[in-house]
């Protein structure tokens, strides 16, 4: 076989072991930081805490998770994505330890809140999709891209039910320790992504050039500037629902199982809408395809805070939620590497999704702290529409296209 037919052959191949691994390195990460508001309640019961104190600590443990992610992943493209996975499970353990024996709110902010955050950035979808990234050709990407963040919504539609039915069999604080448990096989499943950045695809038509060259030139984008700015919105509206939709279930007198069915829902549908909103931005424009999800956000929850609100309507909501829940990051990751290429993908990913972690950090922090202050969510609910419209609005000038350098052109 020519040298030329075996590239073709390995571009037309997806390398599975890789894909199945990172998808469920995906599902693990995403799941238990997808069920905390379901510990809400019950910790703060027992602790004699109010919402703002366990509200900050969600609040920080998203701050930390983006704040990390540009971190994990400038480690993970110089030093190869498994030693930073394998770390993920460390640090994720550790955090959930301490959440479970806190005594302190400080101790509360600190394990759940920032060490489970820095578990989740070095485990985090920019870390598993840039490693898909560097093993997939470019027409493949939007797909694989898919499959990694309909995994992580696998892992949100399990552990929903699942950390409801331990917090039931043994209480919360058993809970957290047997998810604990859990993140110390991270190591072991991640293994498969040892050699990845060594591959083949991985070496193909790499732009070289030095980490803070890549920011530079990252950050003097228009079109990158608009992608990080839009995904900030993302981020206040998926996080402020995670936290603190179980207990707005619970203000409205609908009984607890109805929460658990919905994010359960939300992490199926979610399931679905990544897998089409991979296929969608491989054939269509992914800048346009964002504005329509965003603006789609907004309608939804309109509708749902302006019709009578049900058990019905609360599983309606998360059923269309779901669908639109996660659907951003396939493109969003896709844009990101038809821009910059993938060198530094795991890094130029991270920033972007920082700004997301800043949008959670706001979302679920001022969630907590406007209840607290005035009794009602309705507030973030609202400025969680006006800025999905203002998401909308950002996307549509974004160039689908690569940076242009000269200076590559002219070596060429």
């Amino acid at each position: 076989m020519s040298r030329a037919s075996a590239v073709q052959a390995q571009q037309d191949s997806l390398p599975w072991l890789i894909i199945i691994c990172g998808c469920l390195v995906a599902a693990l990460t995403f799941g238990p930081r997808s069920a905390m508001g379901f510990y809400q309640l019950p910790l703060l019961a027992e602790k004699g805490w109010d919402r703002t104190t366990f509200s900050l600590a969600m609040a920080l443990q998203n701050l930390a998770w983006g704040f990390g992610t540009p971190i994990f992943g400038a480690l993970a493209d110089r030093y190869g994505t498994w030693r930073v996975l394998a770390l993920s499970g460390i640090i994720y353990c550790a955090g959930l330890v301490m959440m479970a024996t806190a005594t302190s709110p400080g101790m509360l902010h600190l394990g759940g809140g920032i060490m489970v955050g820095l578990g989740i950035a070095s485990g985090s979808f920019g870390i598993v999709l840039a490693a898909f990234a560097r093993n997939v050709a470019p027409e493949r990407r939007s797909f694989v891209f898919g499959l990694g963040t309909a995994a992580g919504s696998a892992g949100m539609f399990l552990f929903a039910p699942l950390s409801q039915g331990l917090i039931e069999a043994y209480g919360w604080y058993q809970s957290l320790l047997i998810m604990a448990g859990m993140m110390l096989l991270l190591p072991f499943i991640a293994i498969p992504l040892r050699g990845n950045s060594k591959s083949g695809l991985a070496q193909q038509a790499v732009y070289e050039q030095t980490m803070g060259a890549a920011l530079k030139e990252a950050l003097g984008h228009r079109s990158y500037n608009l992608l990080v700015a839009g995904f900030f919105v993302c981020g206040f509206q998926v996080a402020f629902i995670t936290a603190h939709f179980p207990a707005y279930i619970a203000d409205l007198g609908i009984d607890a199982r109805y929460a658990v069915l919905a994010l359960a829902l939300i992490g199926f549908f979610n399931i679905i809408g990544s897998l089409s909103a991979g296929v969608i931005a491989q054939r269509y424009s992914k800048p346009h395809f964002l504005a329509w999800i965003y603006f789609g956000r907004s309608v939804l929850v309109t509708a749902f805070l302006l019709l009578p609100q049900t058990p019905v309507s609360v599983i309606v909501f998360a059923v269309l939620m779901g669908l639109l829940w996660l659907s951003t990051v396939p493109p969003t990751n896709g844009l990101v590497a038809i821009m910059f290429g993938t060198r530094h993908l795991g890094l130029l990913g991270g920033i972007a999704f920082f700004s997301h972690q800043i949008g959670s950090f706001l979302g679920v922090w001022l969630g907590g702290y406007l209840y607290d202050r005035i009794g009602s969510y309705d507030p973030v609910w609202w400025l969680g529409v006006v800025l999905g419209l203002f998401a909308a609005v950002m996307h549509l000038p974004i160039r689908e296209k690569p940076v242009e350098r000269p200076a590559l052109a002219a070596a060429e």
